[in-house]
């Protein structure tokens, strides 16, 4: 016995259903038969898509916000390595001191 697999949806269509429900033209229910979707698939998309709309016209886009402060923390880890690595070589390294005597 096999397990049904999961519908994946993609963006635009995802889009496209929530733009339809906002319209109000017809009812979660016509739009669930048409689409063939459970109707409360319909209506978390569409909440998505009101809570979400704002993020359209913010300087960026909240998924350029979080990839560049991922980013912008690697770097910091980064330089941070950097400079214990620097602080160990000048430990290490101490020149050739000839012992008077």
């Amino acid at each position: 016995m096999s397990k049904a697999k999961r519908r994946v949806f993609k963006a635009d269509f995802k889009a496209k259903v929530a733009l339809d429900a906002a319209k109000e033209k017809k009812t979660l229910a016509q739009l669930a038969q048409h689409f063939e979707l459970h109707p409360n698939q319909i209506f978390q998309w569409k909440q998505m898509s009101v809570n979400r709309a704002s993020e359209l016209f913010s300087e960026a886009p909240l998924e350029y916000k979080q990839a560049w402060e991922a980013e912008k923390s690697r770097l910091y880890e980064q330089i941070g390595r950097l400079q214990v690595n620097l602080e160990w070589l000048k430990k290490k390294y101490q020149p050739y001191q000839e012992s008077p005597g």
